[in-house]
């Protein structure tokens, strides 16, 4: 297939866009040159050209729990949603700890999204999730695994977390940590704080992050090995990572879209729909991710899509499981950020793509000949309602339903296919 897109733009600039064999062949000033023989023509007057986007934290749960998410939904919602590729945690039943697992979930992959997105598994740390031995991850990298972690079960036992960087660096795996001191605030709900203490629930201190984060950045340093840090949530933990940044530990971090927009008050009428591990943070937390955001502490967004039924959200606040469904909403959410002039067009590409494609070695798209020709055409003004008919997920557990939001994924192309 030979496509050109004409009129779209791109970080400020009009261009055509040519592509064929599933490759970018050129980026040009639009009309700037003639449109390729046999070409289908894409006109994207009013419409951002962006990469496709790389969602470097992802709950798909199957196998297992197919009645919160499957594979094909779950991609189906990752391509409505601008992303081309999706790395899912291993917190599936049975565990994504053996190479039978991942291969499994590759081949649902391509049955059911052939010209993607792709799925790219992140191999369990340890065995069952337990903490106690490793997988094979020699086997699990061949089998398609590209990074490892033990999910929301940080591993305790500092010398096996020793020996887990080291055998994942010997198969170019990066370890990614939940960082979460597992006893202090054991058993929280929320943020540990004022609000906590007036509504008589118990809290998880922001400290319990920074302390596990401050851990994994001293051992990386040790061992001269990467280590990727989670879903940070507090002004504390950015502290500490610009103090490994600034010591030249090859430490990387993200944060997700909820963690900007919301905060503590969101719980505060003990609303399940608000409740995420890690908590919502203050507003001075949020204000400080952004920044970090901007200045590089941070390096990328993630989504942490977590898929739950409604009635395992529907509940206590004391029984009702945490997380948020994120691959539907992430890019709109975070365009709002844009929009208010928090955060640039081009800062996005960066966060989304470019830089997750970098850490995890993931092929992306920068638009340069021979790309993969993984894109989407955006439109900045879109409006339209978080809704069922409007989410691809299979499940609705996002404190942002029913809000209005503003931009939309128009076309989506992967390896030149149109998924959207």
């Amino acid at each position: 297939m030979k496509l050109c897109v004409r009129n779209a733009t791109h970080l400020e600039a009009s261009v055509d866009l040519f592509v064929a064999e599933g490759r970018i062949v050129t980026m040009t000033p639009s009309g700037s040159q003639p449109v390729p023989e046999g070409c289908e023509i894409l006109d994207a007057k009013g419409l951002l050209l962006m990469p496709s986007l790389v969602d470097a934290h992802a709950h798909l749960r199957e196998p297992g729990q197919e009645y919160k998410e499957d594979i094909a939904s779950g991609l189906a919602a990752a391509a409505q949603g601008g992303f081309g590729t999706v790395m899912c945690m291993a917190n599936t039943v049975p565990v994504n700890d053996t190479a039978s697992v991942t291969r499994f979930m590759m081949d649902r992959a391509r049955a059911s999204h052939p010209h993607g997105p792709h799925l790219r598994p992140i191999a369990a740390a340890t065995m069952g999730l337990k903490g106690e031995e490793m997988p094979q991850f020699g086997e699990m990298r061949e089998a398609g695994c590209v990074a490892v972690s033990n999910d929301g079960k940080p591993v305790a036992n500092t010398e096996l977390l020793r020996r887990i960087m080291e055998y994942a660096a010997d198969f170019g795996m990066t370890f990614i940590d939940h960082c979460e001191d597992p006893h202090l605030g054991h058993g929280w709900m929320m943020n540990e704080g004022e609000l906590s203490g007036l509504l008589g629930v118990k809290g998880q201190p922001a400290a319990g992050e920074a302390i596990q984060a401050a851990r994994d950045i001293l051992l990386a340093e040790c061992l001269g090995l990467p280590v990727h840090i989670a879903h940070v949530s507090s002004a504390m933990t950015l502290d500490v990572i610009s103090w490994g940044k600034s010591r030249g530990v090859k430490v990387t971090a993200e944060t997700c879209p909820h963690y900007l927009l919301l905060d503590e008050s969101a719980i505060g009428n003990y609303d399940t729909a608000a409740k995420v591990s890690p908590p919502l943070r203050r507003p001075e937390d949020r204000a400080a991710l952004l920044r970090g955001l901007v200045d590089g502490t941070l390096d990328i967004l993630a989504t942490d899509h977590a898929p739950h039924a409604s009635h395992e959200k529907d509940s206590t606040l004391d029984v009702a499981l945490f997380g948020f469904t994120g691959l539907d909403l992430a890019l709109s959410l975070t365009w709002g950020l844009v929009l208010d002039g928090g955060l640039k067009e081009a800062d996005l590409h960066r966060l989304w793509c470019h830089a997750p494609g970098r850490i995890f070695d993931v092929p992306v798209n920068a638009f340069s000949p021979g790309d993969p020709a993984d894109f989407f055409l955006w439109d900045p003004v879109q409006k339209w309602p978080a809704n069922r008919g409007n989410m691809r997920s299979k499940s609705l557990n996002t404190p942002f339903l029913g809000r209005e939001l503003v931009g939309r994924v128009r076309h989506h192309f992967i390896g030149g296919e149109k998924v959207v």
